[in-house]
């Protein structure tokens, strides 16, 4: 039977007081958690599966309400989202919320709350493909890691690999904005692994990094290498990540 492994870890890195990612497998989710060895979960393939990863932005309060707000709803809602379409009016319904929970209170400490959000939805013979924000989705092959989402960031400066700064996001404003979600289908085979995370994985580690870990290692263990890895390079924020494959025994 097709089935799909999910192997996630969520840990606030070394210099950050607490963690504002969330994260969301099925119908589980994780919400300012810290975890250190990663969790595995099997799936048979095929109610859609949505894998998801929320980063509460930094500088704003309440990042972290945010982020669990957006992943309990996709949560709560994942197994209805079998098309684009039903993802792209997720996101807003999410985007919504937030500015909702928020309310008309302009002095609020969670006025300008706001989070990413990077995900998949894993369904027998397709994978769809979402992202607000400057959270990732790779896909991992033997050709390499080949990012899959599209970054809602600034143009680099020349010398510049990485930037705080995002171009859109789930709540994040006083007024409310609304957004422009990046929602893609592509094929599924048996064999195919994703990688999902936070900026707190890719900003201190490059792609050639992430390839080298995914390449040498399955499941569990390169989520945990791939974590090892981030806190080395000095843990500088939040890391929240889910190695996603589609295995058939």
């Amino acid at each position: 039977m097709p089935y799909v492994a999910v192997s996630a870890l969520s840990h606030p890195g070394l210099l950050r007081e607490r963690n504002e990612d969330s994260l969301v497998v099925g119908p589980w989710t994780l919400c300012a958690t810290v975890t250190e060895s990663p969790q595995t979960l099997v799936f048979p393939l095929g109610t859609p599966l949505v894998v998801a990863v929320a980063d509460g932005l930094g500088g704003h309060p309440g990042g972290d309400v945010a982020s669990a707000l957006v992943a309990r709803r996709i949560a709560s809602i994942g197994a209805a989202l079998s098309s684009e379409d039903t993802v792209r009016d997720a996101l807003h319904a999410c985007n919504r919320a937030v500015y909702q929970a928020v309310g008309a209170d302009e002095v609020s400490a969670l006025a300008t709350m706001g989070t990413t959000v990077a995900g998949v939805v894993v369904q027998p013979g397709s994978l769809l493909v979402f992202n607000v924000g400057d959270s990732r989705v790779f896909a991992a092959s033997g050709n390499g890691l080949r990012q899959l989402s599209v970054d809602d960031s600034p143009p680099l400066e020349p010398g510049q690999r990485t930037t705080s700064l995002v171009t859109q996001c789930l709540g994040g404003s006083l007024a409310y904005h609304d957004i422009r979600p990046h929602v893609t289908a592509a094929s599924l085979s048996p064999g195919d692994r994703y990688l999902i995370c936070t900026d707190g994985l890719t900003d201190p580690l490059t792609t050639d990094v992430l390839d080298e870990v995914m390449r040498v290692h399955d499941d569990g263990r390169a989520a945990f290498e791939l974590w090892k890895a981030a806190i080395a390079a000095g843990g500088p924020d939040n890391i929240t990540l889910a190695v996603v494959r589609v295995g058939e025994e």
